[in-house]
């Protein structure tokens, strides 16, 4: 795989900025933030779905395990509940 120097990065940019123009780079950056946010929660669930499956499993597991969680399990808040997460209304 070849590397990327300095000219092929400033070039990939040149090349996005013609494409979607200076005004849509913001909202483009938001939506790649946003999904990235929202591909990270659902990878924290899934993996806390596998946990606690594995804790049904085996509860004598958890039992032994030493390490007690200071919060109920459904005390978590929703993704779509935090505020960064909210539909921003458009101008």
């Amino acid at each position: 795989m070849p590397n990327l120097g300095l000219m092929e990065i400033l070039l990939i940019v040149f090349i996005i900025l013609l494409l979607f123009g200076a005004g849509k780079l913001p909202d483009l950056a938001r939506s790649v933030g946003r999904s990235a946010r929202i591909f990270k929660s659902e990878v924290n669930e899934m993996n806390n779905d596998k946990a606690a499956k594995e804790s049904v499993a085996n509860p004598q597991r958890e039992l032994t395990s030493g390490a007690e969680s200071t919060q109920p399990p459904n005390s978590q808040q929703g993704f779509w509940d935090q505020p960064e997460n909210q539909q921003r209304p458009a101008n």
